[in-house]
């Protein structure tokens, strides 16, 4: 149902929402709304243009609000209608949060609602949504990061409703587990933390006296919380963007400043550090990013696991400082005002056993539906060794494996996005 219309920096934006199932397998059961944005160049919007349907990185977030025809969705707009879908939980959808959650009832009836806002869920909402504003017809998706886990199950579960997709810096493994992945990506993120302090190598000694400090002083943030040393340390997510390195030093060098009674951390500082690792506006991001990877098993806090196996990111002054990168542990279930309604729920997700598989790999070796893929060598967020297995494990699907971009290459403007569908295009898709 289209519910407004306007009009932008030459563009035209319609806003959709549909009711779907909560539990699609259970379609006479509790309902949630579903909302995406259309956007198509003014000047194009009577023309019968193909849907491109861009799937959000995350897990949790809301798709981007884009104000004009730039960067990757302005080469988009170019030759398609973009349909720019708010995943359940997330933006305009009905939202899943500490605040609504409460309504669900206790913790196991939190975790019980939760369990179906994963990579299926969302697929099948795509659908439902696809039949509605495209008439059934096939439609192209691109997948960025977590978009294109989501990219796989949906040619594992409804292949037919995609006529071609594009995926940067998201294949998945299709067979690991989140104890898998950590290993690779906590070896990435050293080598980040390697770069960065190499460019910055007086960051190393002040990031060790800010971890010092936390653990020796009653440190508050804006929004009330102790700021813990390892919530500070979990600032290294941004090392895997291309920007990441330049804004961490940034707020770094005013970390200090003189108080009365000796060195204090600076107000700046500490309101950097809150919009750095607050996730009040996504909180799906930290209740999922292992359950991604659960397909039957549980995966019991992998990060924090593999964590206490890495002697390299100790906080005991005994080896230097390094960064976490794109890992939740349970601490911020106990930390983050927006995290700590949710732990008990938290809990009861990382213990759940019976996840349902999210690949059907027998349909992905026979794949009809055109895939381009960029897959960046040195990503931190996912890494290339399983990206590449994917790669060859998928028929029809087309790598382009570069190390000119990191996992947020997809913003830098439209080489990325233009490369795959050029690639697309000589093949005739």
């Amino acid at each position: 149902m289209i519910v407004g219309t306007f009009r932008q920096g030459g563009l035209l934006y319609t806003d959709h929402v549909i009711e779907v199932p909560l539990d699609h397998d259970r379609p006479d059961g509790p309902r949630i709304e579903v909302y995406a944005r259309e956007v198509v160049t003014a000047a194009k919007a009577d023309a019968d243009l193909p849907r491109l349907l861009f799937l959000q990185g995350g897990p949790g977030g809301k798709a981007l609000r884009p104000p004009g025809k730039s960067g990757w969705i302005g080469c988009a707009l170019d030759e398609h209608r973009v349909v720019l879908l708010d995943q359940r939980g997330t933006g305009r959808s009905t939202p899943a949060n500490r605040q609504t959650l409460a309504a669900a009832g206790g913790p196991a009836e939190q975790a019980a609602y939760l369990a179906h806002f994963r990579a299926d869920s969302i697929v099948r909402d795509a659908e439902a949504l696809r039949h509605e504003i495209n008439g059934g017809r096939p439609w192209s998706t691109l997948g960025q990061s977590y978009g294109g886990f989501i990219t796989m199950t949906y040619l594992s579960l409804a292949p037919e409703g995609l006529r071609r997709s594009f995926v940067t810096g998201g294949l998945p493994t299709l067979t690991g587990t989140a104890e898998d992945v950590y290993r690779l990506t906590f070896d990435r993120t050293l080598e980040r933390n390697e770069a960065y302090f190499a460019r910055h190598p007086g960051d190393r000694e002040l990031c060790a006296r800010i971890a010092e400090h936390l653990r020796d002083h009653d440190v508050r943030l804006p929004t009330g919380e102790r700021l813990s040393p390892r919530r500070f340390q979990s600032l290294g997510l941004g090392l895997g963007t291309r920007s990441g390195f330049d804004s961490l030093h940034f707020l770094l060098e005013e970390a200090f400043v003189a108080g009365t009674s000796g060195p204090e951390l600076s107000d700046t500082f500490l309101a950097g550090v809150q919009d750095a690792v607050g996730v009040a506006p996504r909180p799906l991001y930290a209740v999922f990013q292992e359950l991604i990877y659960a397909q039957g098993g549980a995966t019991r806090w992998a990060a924090e696991r593999a964590y206490r196996e890495r002697p390299e990111f100790a906080l005991n002054g005994n080896v230097p400082f390094a960064f976490t990168g794109e890992m939740f542990f349970p601490f911020h279930f106990d930390e983050d005002p927006a995290l700590v309604p949710l732990r008990e729920a938290a809990h009861l997700l990382a213990e759940k056993d019976d996840w349902p598989l999210l690949y059907d790999l027998g349909r992905l070796r026979s794949n009809e539906v055109p895939v381009y893929a960029a897959v960046y060598h040195g990503d931190m967020f996912v890494p290339r060794e399983y990206s590449l297995e994917t790669a060859a494990a998928v028929r029809g699907l087309t790598p382009w494996i570069t190390n000119e971009y990191e996992h947020d290459g997809l913003k830098e403007g439209t080489d990325v996005l233009g490369r795959l569908l050029d690639m697309a295009a000589r093949d005739g898709s």
